[in-house]
């Protein structure tokens, strides 16, 4: 029994020593871990240190028979906090990312991060059970000699160290496809453009999004929209490059192709920056013929293609149909795509692998449905006939929600013809939910089982249905995202 306890105690301070090693050396992401769990943006910085010190502290009790009692203690009640957290977001149906062990692992919250804890509460709990005066062998022996307190020390000096440098590994990763796909140089200015907090390069708008309205001028100076590219009654991908971009050099023989093989099926739509002439210097004159020229990023950034070279399909009424692919071979599969699938048939869209990891019902009919808004009024699926519709699913207890609360609850009073009527769907007290404030209706949907059918599964999420009833765009989860499929981007 000795021998087993050491055991387990070894065990649970390997693992909060690798949880706490894994946030000290990824302390941004553990403070975005706090903002996705709701906590006060001004608690994020405390919070992530104290947290570190707590796991690590209870990592260092757990090795002594003295104190492994009261590591024990610590660490389940760290994890019942951990779980109490947990099971509150899901109730909410939110996922946030638990970043349990830093960025070596994380993901959002779920069935195995929710096991994975209750088999360590378990742990902690039998430790506690044997009382503070069984708790095994112990590392140092007065009887002996040092060595198993020198092997503890070691194996939690290794664990730091491998969490050192699988970060380091990861960084320089990070950094070499920087270089390779996301450094471009403002010729004009001669200085490197900063490219502070990038983020993940699929991680563009949703599917189904308005694609954002652009005014530029094309190389040759001429004056190009959106109306006049959609005026073609053609898909489009729009393919953005940069004159400082090597792989977008080393793709300008399969652009010609690309052109050539896609003249009748698809507008291929080049969107570089910088000067004129480095731009026909750099591609030459085989993709000059539909080539804009941004003044800085306006258009990349708006379509949030953040790396170049990166392509984004728009279908013939203007919505994106594809995430951002992001890197030659991602372009690559994407035109393959698209060369392979009919283009005429009605929501043609190519999910990539590393897009949106959200649920694909774009094509199918909202489910029928009869139920009752706050107002008393029944809404059926009726309601979806001859107009288009945001269908929004909201939490009262969702920070997210409430941050863009007065933006909604505004563009819901003073909506255009163009805009999409809404629909919301919440939980909790209908008088809380009244007082919110909108114009359009809300409707209660008791554990979240029609929202679920539609594919929300976090607050605040929404789908846009067009006319005919039909779910025209993939889950967009967070506010910009739902943003975009309004239209106001």
């Amino acid at each position: 029994m000795d021998i087993f306890l050491l055991l387990l105690r070894l065990a649970l301070a390997a693992v909060f020593a690798v949880a706490a090693f894994g946030k000290l050396f990824d302390r941004e992401g553990s403070e975005k871990a706090f903002a996705g769990f709701g906590v006060p943006k001004s608690l994020h910085k405390p919070l992530a240190a104290i947290l570190s010190a707590a796991e690590l502290a209870i990592a260092i009790a757990l090795l002594f028979v003295s104190s492994s009692w009261l590591g024990a203690v610590g660490g389940a009640s760290l994890l019942i906090i951990f779980l109490g957290a947990m099971f509150y977001q899901l109730a909410k149906g939110n996922a946030p990312d638990c970043h349990c062990f830093g960025q070596l692992h994380s993901e959002p919250v779920g069935a195995s991060s929710i096991v994975r804890n209750l088999v360590l509460l378990g742990m902690a709990g039998f430790l506690i059970g044997q009382g503070s005066s069984h708790q095994g062998q112990s590392l140092v022996n007065t009887d002996q000699d040092v060595m198993q307190f020198s092997i503890g020390v070691v194996v939690i000096g290794l664990l730091a160290a491998v969490v050192f440098f699988m970060k380091r590994i990861s960084d320089q990763q990070t950094e070499i496809l920087s270089r390779l796909e996301t450094i471009e140089l403002d010729r004009e200015g001669g200085h490197s453009v900063e490219r502070d907090g990038v983020s993940h390069p699929h991680e563009g708008l949703p599917i189904g999004a308005k694609f954002p309205d652009f005014e530029l001028h094309d190389i040759n100076g001429e004056h190009v929209t959106l109306d006049l590219i959609k005026a073609r009654k053609m898909p489009a991908l729009f393919i953005f490059i940069s004159p400082t971009c090597t792989p977008c050099k080393a793709l300008v023989p399969e652009f010609e192709r690309w052109q050539s093989e896609l003249t009748d099926k698809v507008n291929v739509v080049f969107v570089s920056s910088g000067r004129p002439e480095a731009n026909e210097e750099k591609f030459g004159e085989s993709i000059k013929r539909q080539l804009l020229v941004q003044e800085k990023r306006e258009l990349a950034d708006a379509a949030r293609a953040k790396w170049t070279p990166t392509a984004i399909f728009m279908d013939r009424n203007g919505r994106v149909a594809s995430h951002a692919a992001a890197g030659d071979t991602a372009i690559r599969e994407l035109v393959a795509k698209i060369q392979s699938e009919d283009l005429e048939k009605e929501h043609t869209h190519f999910a990539m692998a590393n897009g949106n990891a959200t649920k694909d019902l774009i094509g199918q009919k909202v489910p029928q449905f009869s139920l009752k808004d706050l107002k008393g009024r029944t809404i059926t699926s009726e309601v979806f006939k001859d107009r288009s519709t945001i269908v929004t699913f909201w939490g009262l207890e969702c920070g997210h929600c409430k941050n863009m609360l007065s933006d909604l609850r505004e563009w819901d009073r003073s909506r255009d013809n163009g805009d999409p009527e809404m629909i919301i769907f919440s939980d909790g007290d209908s008088g809380a939910n009244a007082a919110l404030g909108f114009e359009s209706p809300i409707i209660i949907d008791e554990n979240h089982k029609f929202s679920a059918e539609l594919g929300m599964y976090g607050t605040p999420s929404a789908v846009l249905v067009d006319q005919d009833g039909t779910i025209i765009s993939e889950t967009a989860v967070g506010a910009p995202d739902i943003w975009a499929l309004i239209g106001k981007n």
